[in-house]
């Protein structure tokens, strides 16, 4: 009789359990959650900072180009693009004349004579002004551009959604409104 060798059947897989699984899940959603905060911060910090850019060097290339003459009499969106006193990358064509300017917020803006109807520079209606106006401004980026220090250098008014305010601006008087509808309007001589 031959005698049979009966080994014990065992199972050595091994594997991670339900409950490890979804520890693994709920640690790699917090840091995700944490991720997409921190990006979205970051991205917000960018586009202050991109929009900031873009109107100081709007500013600085109409006051070096207008240094000489008496007014800003002929200065339009149009024009600025032209003379390329616009950042390239504000710039949108459509059609051979038509020019708007997108800043980094997504939203359009205006560069005009305060003489024109396209910039509201209040009582300082004359052409010895220019206005710069930015539209579609959520709350957020409207407090951050309106709170910010533009300088005292030729910078006489400032109206957040058509409403005068003081320079510099009294902490907590934005009058930002809720939603993307906010529009901000510099007037400079």
């Amino acid at each position: 009789m031959s005698q049979t060798n009966t080994l014990p059947i065992t199972n050595n897989q091994s594997g991670r359990s339900m409950i490890e699984m979804l520890g693994v899940l709920a640690i790699i959603g917090v840091l995700s959650v944490g991720g997409i905060a921190g990006y979205s911060k970051a991205m917000s910090k960018y586009k202050f900072t991109k929009a900031q850019d873009q109107i100081t060097m709007l500013l600085m290339n109409i006051r070096t180009a207008y240094a000489s003459y008496p007014n800003y009499s002929g200065l339009t969106t149009s024009s600025a693009a032209e003379f390329n006193f616009v950042p390239n990358e504000m710039v949108i064509r459509s059609g051979s004349s038509h020019v708007t300017m997108n800043h980094a917020f997504g939203g359009e803006g205006f560069v005009e004579s305060c003489d024109s109807n396209k910039v509201d520079c209040g009582s300082y209606n004359t052409n010895k002004y220019f206005g710069i106006k930015i539209t579609g401004l959520s709350a957020d980026a409207c407090r951050s551009l309106a709170s910010s220090d533009w300088g005292a250098d030729g910078l006489i008014s400032m109206r957040v959604n058509n409403t005068p305010k003081s320079i510099p601006l009294n902490i907590g008087d934005t009058g930002c409104l809720t939603g993307n509808a906010n529009y901000i309007t510099w007037v400079y001589f």
